[in-house]
């Protein structure tokens, strides 16, 4: 999902027109096969390309020397995935999300023997909200409709700053409610408060780039796919062991990166150095999960 246009425009009034992809004149531009400029495939290239008053273009992604991309945009697979893929992955992520918290809905949400608390309703809207928003937007680059694109790009942007905030809020809310209930383990806020640090630093280097389309969208998977762990943790045993639910995330990354390598012949900067980071903070998540060093039970607990 992007909060602004990519700003790769092409040819308006006053420039020269633009070249048309994957053609001889194309290529010895320095541009290579047609890729996944904007969001994906020839569609990223038609919403990158549309001349939008008042905003400046913006230099492509740079290429390192001697790198080959686009390496499977000549097969048939290749241009439908870097056609689909993102639009794919909100659908993909959106099915993670139902599932997950679709099983347990009704009885802990809906029609549970003790009301929670009314955040937790609003918590609800607002991620509900975002992962939806991420799948329109992600169609509306597919379509190359730029001016609905941008327009809910500014409530893109209102969500996501929220719903960090709200994550944090709603998660102390929920351990405190369930602590006048009984006992209850406070080192699994380390979860919660990593899934909001995640999303809030990939969120924020996504507004940070917006005008790098290459950069942008791969950190609005990066920060979307950071919030399915509750979801996975939600699925049944079979399927998702005990603790280790942030394989699943990890996995939805990685299929960016499959992508990448299939489309581009390489892995995108943003993936290899945000997967990194994110299965960092999940390591150190997990360690403070199950150590439960008392120091930081006590910084916890002192936080509800």
């Amino acid at each position: 999902m992007k909060t602004s246009i990519p700003d790769a425009v092409g040819a308006s009034a006053g420039h020269a027109p633009a070249v048309r992809a994957d053609t001889p004149a194309h290529r010895a531009a320095g541009h290579g096969a047609p890729s996944d400029a904007g969001w994906g495939g020839a569609d990223g290239q038609a919403l990158a390309s549309a001349s939008v008053p008042g905003v400046p273009a913006a230099a492509p992604d740079a290429v390192p020397a001697g790198a080959s991309p686009v390496r499977g945009a000549s097969t048939v697979f290749g241009r439908a995935l870097g056609t689909w893929f993102y639009f794919g992955m909100g659908w993909l992520v959106l099915a993670v999300v139902a599932y997950g918290f679709g099983r347990h809905a009704g009885d802990r949400l809906f029609h549970p023997a003790v009301p929670p608390p009314l955040i937790l309703h609003v918590h609800v809207l607002v991620f509900a909200g975002w992962v939806l928003l991420f799948l329109v937007q992600s169609g509306l680059v597919r379509g190359a409709n730029v001016r609905l694109h941008r327009r809910l790009g500014v409530l893109g942007g209102v969500l996501g700053a929220v719903l960090p905030v709200m994550g944090v809020v709603t998660a102390l809310a929920m351990q405190r409610w369930h602590a006048n209930r009984g006992p209850v383990n406070d080192a699994f806020l380390s979860i919660s408060l990593n899934d909001m640090l995640t999303f809030a630093v990939a969120f924020g280097l996504a507004l940070r780039w917006r005008r790098q389309p290459e950069r942008h969208r791969r950190l609005m998977l990066i920060a979307t796919c950071g919030l399915t762990g509750a979801a996975f943790a939600r699925f049944p045993h079979e399927l998702v062991p005990a603790y280790s639910w942030y394989l699943g995330v990890d996995l939805l990354i990685a299929l960016g990166m499959l992508r990448d390598l299939i489309v581009d012949g390489r892995v995108h900067p943003v993936y290899r150095i945000g997967l990194s980071c994110v299965m960092a903070g999940q390591a150190t998540a997990m360690y403070l999960l199950l150590a439960a060093p008392a120091g930081w039970l006590a910084f916890l607990h002192a936080l509800y």
